[in-house]
């Protein structure tokens, strides 16, 4: 019996290992019966790359969809609405929303009235000039701009470029009218350039400005406006025109002795302290919005009347003196069509035309962000374009997203931008009746508004994170920032620009190479640098390329693979390892290559054929398999050397381990 029940065990488990073996090898027949291969797309004919190509670069988000189907009308009801948003959301507009973008625009004008003064002096424009700016251009954007919170009118860093560039080429005082028309001229440029960029739909070109850069520039051109404020906050009247840290500073001791003016300092010392504090009660309690934003025009109102009943610029603190009273004066003629400062008016205007746009740019996604609406970016060039052509004929100097007035108005709970329709009528209502009122008002208290609201562009948090993330950033921004301010504000914006667009080149010529390794119990291959667990294939190099593969970086992928190559059989050999026979290159991240590409490609695979190394390729993409196919490098190393894994491609390398492991 015990013989019997023996023998029936063993037959049992015969039939077991019998079953198992038969299982397992049908399951490694199946998975290579059904191994997929790297599909080639249907080829298209030239005219049909070339459409697709424009419309993924040009119209990515579809503009047209809305018009599909639509009677003739009706698309033109929907091309008003396109070009006119206040069209759209008028329709829906309330009682209630109204009472919030009143409470927000008479906020902000009182923010707005008194920095616009001193705005216009950084760009050595007289101060009504400045005021002209904060009332055509937000009436034009409040019809045709996108965002609800971006509140319009001269800007601190705009201003300061723009009096910089064309005091270059004019002196704001002898030669003040062709100044004037100078200022004009480059005003209609910068609108010219983003509304062009806006209905070509070439926003991406604003992109290559990096976050790092314009931290870092917005942050020297703080440092660089506040240091020329130290003129009027001193009360010095001999003052270098030159921007940088040093001219600022030797100017200023130089001055100690009899150019300071102390009652100019009291004045300025003592409100710019009141401006602060209003501030930190701000940022302490969000409920007190209102206190930074209205601090401004009391300091204003304060110090004139203080000035006017001491009379103290008869003791020698600098006063505004006369504004022009009325609304803007119409300066179509005065702009420069021909001569030889149509040109550089072409040129300041686009210089300063693209700062302004970036810079109401980041604005509008932060709030759009915030209030989770989308804002359409070609909308707003065109809106912000348009405004600044037709300021630029009604007597206004470049005009952009405010931070300070935009998140002024964010926190007093605007609705829409009827907001800046407010803030326009008062200023209205201010050049028409008010501003005789600011005669008195000396220059020590527009220093103060100017260097407390440019402070906010001190962004230490930013810069900090910058240095955490990523080290080149950083270089980034502190090249853009000391550039600024020990040279100009137009070197440090080109080094912004040069650092930004070196990145890019470093990135594109030096793009990331990595040996894969398979994670343990699965068949993914994954980096071993990232996943120190992953091991790697005997006798097999995986290596995967983190780039498209393109003129610019063809060699030095081809060098990079070698070289990854021959430290892999210098370690195989201290190893005492198996040789390594195959080199597989995950091309899953590569999104495109070129004929320098394929050729780096077919130097490469020599180099291994001299080895006996087999090249493999796996994942390649569809644009880049259908050029490996046009360029008859798929069949040179052989079409059952390109798969769809790198899986697929180990175990066609080393059938039998894959097959035990099964």
């Amino acid at each position: 019996m015990d013989s019997m029940s023996h023998s029936k065990n063993e037959e049992v488990e015969t039939k077991e290992m019998d079953i198992r073996s038969m299982s397992s090898s049908r399951r490694y027949v199946h998975s290579a019966r059904y191994l997929h291969k790297v599909g080639v797309p249907p080829k298209q004919n030239l005219f049909q790359e070339f459409k697709a190509t424009v419309r993924e670069t040009f119209f990515a988000d579809d503009p047209l969809r809305p018009f599909k189907d639509q009677p003739r009308s009706r698309k033109f009801v929907l091309a008003t609405r396109a070009i006119f948003p206040i069209l759209e959301w008028g329709r829906s507009y309330s009682w209630r929303k109204f009472r919030g973008d009143l409470i927000a625009g008479l906020t902000i004008a009182s923010l707005c009235i008194p920095q616009d003064i001193g705005y216009a002096k950084l760009a050595y424009l007289d101060p009504q000039y400045g005021l002209y700016s904060s009332f055509v251009p937000p009436l034009i954007y409040a019809f045709m701009g996108s965002s609800r919170d971006i509140a319009i009118g001269p800007v601190a860093v705009v201003s300061l470029l723009l009096g910089t560039m064309l005091s270059d080429e004019l002196d704001p005082v002898q030669n003040k009218p062709e100044y004037l028309r100078l200022a004009f001229t480059a005003t209609f440029f910068a609108g010219v350039t983003q509304a062009t960029l806006g209905f070509l739909r070439l926003g991406f070109l604003i992109e290559f400005l990096s976050h790092a850069a314009i931290v870092g520039f917005m942050g020297g051109a703080a440092v660089t406006i506040a240091l020329q404020q130290l003129k009027g906050l001193l009360g010095i009247k001999n003052f270098t025109k030159d921007t940088d840290i040093i001219s600022v500073m030797k100017s200023v001791w130089s001055n100690v002795e009899h150019g300071w003016n102390w009652q100019t300092i009291v004045i300025g010392v003592s409100f710019l302290s009141f401006l602060f504090f209003a501030k930190y009660i701000g940022k302490r309690n969000k409920k007190f919005f209102w206190v930074p934003a209205i601090a401004p025009l009391i300091s204003v109102v304060l110090s004139t009347f203080f000035v006017f009943i001491t009379h103290a610029e008869k003791q020698g603190v600098v006063i505004v003196k006369h504004i022009e009273k009325g609304i803007n004066p119409s300066s179509v003629n005065r702009i420069y069509f021909t001569g030889e400062y149509l040109v550089k008016g072409m040129r300041i205007g686009v210089i300063a035309g693209m700062i302004a746009l970036t810079e109401a740019a980041a604005i509008g996604r932060t709030f759009a962000a915030m209030k989770d609406y989308q804002i359409d970016g070609n909308k707003e060039m065109v809106a912000l374009g348009t405004m600044n052509i037709v300021g630029s004929m009604t007597s206004c100097y470049i005009a952009t997203g405010s931070f300070s007035r935009s998140a002024v108005n964010f926190m007093a709970g605007c609705e829409t931008a009827v907001s800046n329709i407010v803030m326009s009528c008062v200023v209205f209502l201010t050049l028409e009746f008010i501003t005789p009122l600011f005669k008195y008002t000396p220059n020590a208290i527009l220093a103060a508004i100017i260097i407390s609201a440019v402070a906010g562009l001190l962004d230490f948090e930013a810069a900090i994170l910058i240095w955490k993330i990523d080290k080149f950033d950083f270089l980034a921004c502190m090249g853009a920032f000391l550039g600024t301010v020990f040279s100009s504000v137009e070197i440090g914006l080109l080094i912004a620009v040069i650092i930004s667009f070196a990145k890019i080149l470093l990135q594109v010529t030096r793009p990331r190479t990595a040996i894969l390794g398979k994670l343990p119990g699965t068949t993914v291959y994954r980096n071993i640098q990232q996943y120190p667990e992953a091991t790697k294939v005997p006798g097999i190099l995986i290596v995967r390329v983190d780039s498209a593969i393109y003129f610019s970086n063809s060699s030095y992928v081809r060098e990079r693979i070698l070289r990854w190559l021959m430290d892999e059989e210098e370690q195989v050999k201290a190893e005492c390892q198996s040789t390594i026979q195959f080199l597989i290159i995950e091309m899953s991240p590569v999104t495109d290559i070129d004929t320098s590409g394929i050729h780096a490609l077919e130097e490469l695979h020599g180099c291994l054929q001299k080895k006996n190394i087999q090249l493999i390729l796996a994942n390649p993409g569809p644009v880049v398999i259908e050029k490996l196919h046009a360029s008859n490098f798929a069949n040179l190393i052989g079409d059952d050397k390109i798969f769809l894994t790198v899986a697929d491609a180990v175990s066609s390398c080393s059938p039998k381990p894959v097959q035990e492991q099964v």
